[in-house]
């Protein structure tokens, strides 16, 4: 089943990433950030493709100053795929579609 590209903020991150039974991609952005908005186009098609694989949320790390900080975020866009409450992968920078799934390939079985 196809899934959308949905926010998540820090008070249910923990319900709604860390307790997910597949596969959880964060994208970690802000307003002011382009290369957030060159991205996201690319992850709603792949949630939209994969949403049964995968889970992609965003969450804006701009709604609390301690937000980025807490999950050892250093540059945006950050792309964390949690597995299982782990970091499983870290992918930093806005990449088209392309490269996306070949970075997610091991959670979505391209």
């Amino acid at each position: 089943m196809a899934g959308t590209l949905k926010n998540v903020t820090d008070a249910d991150f923990d319900e709604v990433v860390l307790k997910s039974n597949k596969p959880v991609l964060v994208d970690f952005w802000a307003e002011w950030c382009g290369p957030c908005r060159q991205i996201a186009p690319s992850l709603e098609a792949i949630a939209a493709e994969h949403g049964d694989q995968i889970e992609i949320v965003k969450l804006n790390i701009d709604e609390n100053p301690g937000t980025a900080a807490k999950y050892g975020v250093m540059s945006i866009p950050t792309l964390n795929v949690y597995q299982g409450g782990e970091v499983a992968k870290t992918i930093v920078g806005a990449k088209p579609k392309a490269a996306l799934l070949r970075d997610l390939d091991v959670f979505i079985g391209e």
